[in-house]
């Protein structure tokens, strides 16, 4: 595989062998970009986990070359390496006879930091991923919540500000209400810090939600594909990661394909000070779409009310959905169908300004026009 200066973290046909003859990872060439966030999916048995401990050495290779930014890991001095790299697991692992500050304040103590520097990352790291340090910092782990705690992990392996980060299955074990929370959460810290992140998941939903790219992989360590979340989805590479994403992989699209203005249907619009006789001189049948002066949805209108003298404000109804312009098809999909209504508008980001609106079926050609854009 071709270095480029990008690359945080490389592996040059890397390959695991136990002693009891199992391959549990095959000629892998992977390589993670600085900043990204990368998934590895795959059924129970892939190697996924594997992979992942090859990078900080807990477990050994058999061959090839595992690179963190340029180093060879296996030339690394092991406690130096694993300074480089923080670890979250599924079950986070704190010191249960440690308070929540002690807990975090682990790799800075090994690192030699004074006292006040290490209270203020602490503090800093606990207000990061939402948790009030007044307000956590003196509990025990048996004192919180699963999510949490895997909130203090996360803090703990950010505290030495390492360039990479290894999360394996981290919220597997929580609750799906909590496990959404921290997800947004997540995603919310990783966009202020920016982490290079390998990301151990069986779920292909939690990968396509966190993942700049997802590595899908089969029994043996065999990398089946290595491709951004909408381009799986819309393009599977073979017959084995087409059954892994699923049927519905259309559906899980929706997630990850952002809404284009071109897709946008424009029904006519009135201004909320026309008068009733001017709107019927527009809109003869059907529902216009009602404007302030600044171009903001103010709500619709239907044919039908138009009726009588007045202003277009008395008639108007409340909008039954809305989504801004930086959500995705799946956000509008929602809207639609929490409030059962046969359309949405989109609204410019910022300024609440009226784009368009989006239909069912204006809906459907914008996914497929994304999954062809992604085969060209």
């Amino acid at each position: 595989m071709d270095a480029t200066a990008d690359d945080m973290i490389r592996l040059d046909a890397v390959s695991k062998r136990f002693p009891d003859g199992t391959v549990a990872v095959e000629q892998l060439d992977l390589a993670v970009r600085e900043g990204e966030l990368l998934c590895l999916v795959g059924p129970s048995g892939c190697g996924k986990t594997t992979t992942m401990k090859m990078v900080n050495r807990l477990v050994q290779p058999s061959s090839g070359r595992i690179l963190l930014q340029g180093d060879d890991v296996t030339s690394v001095d092991v406690r130096e390496l694993r300074r480089r790299i923080g670890y979250v697991i599924q079950q986070v692992g704190l010191f249960p006879h440690q308070r929540v500050g002690e807990n975090v304040a682990t790799v800075p103590k090994l690192l030699g930091w004074d006292k006040r520097r290490t209270r203020t990352r602490v503090d800093e790291l606990l207000d990061l991923v939402g948790l009030d340090p007044a307000v956590y910092r003196d509990r025990y782990p048996a004192q919180l919540s699963g999510g949490q705690r895997q909130r203090v992990g996360v803090a703990r392996a950010l505290a030495g500000d390492p360039p990479v980060l290894l999360m394996d299955e981290p919220f597997s074990a929580i609750d799906p209400i909590a496990r959404d929370r921290l997800q947004a959460e997540f995603l919310r810290v990783q966009e202020q810090v920016r982490k290079t992140i390998v990301f151990v998941t069986h779920d292909i939903d939690e990968a396509v939600r966190l993942g700049d790219r997802i590595a899908v992989f089969r029994q043996g360590g065999v990398l089946e594909q290595l491709d951004t979340p909408a381009a799986l989805l819309g393009s599977p590479a073979t017959p084995f990661v087409a059954d892994f994403v699923g049927a519905d992989r259309g559906l899980r699209r929706l997630a990850v394909t952002g809404i284009d203005t071109e897709d946008l249907d424009k029904p006519p619009t009135v201004a909320a000070t026309d008068t009733l006789a001017e709107a019927r001189n527009v809109l003869t049948e059907g529902f216009a779409l009602v404007l302030d002066e600044a171009g903001r949805l103010r709500g619709y209108v239907h044919a039908d009310r138009l009726v009588g003298d007045g202003v277009v404000a008395d008639r108007v109804q409340r909008l039954p959905a809305a989504v801004r312009a930086d959500s995705t098809l799946k956000a509008a999909m929602a809207e639609m169908l929490q409030h059962d209504a046969g359309w949405t508008a989109v609204l410019e980001p910022g300024s609440d300004r009226y784009l368009g609106v989006l239909t069912p079926l204006s809906l459907h050609a914008a996914l497929r026009r994304s999954v062809e854009l992604d085969r060209a």
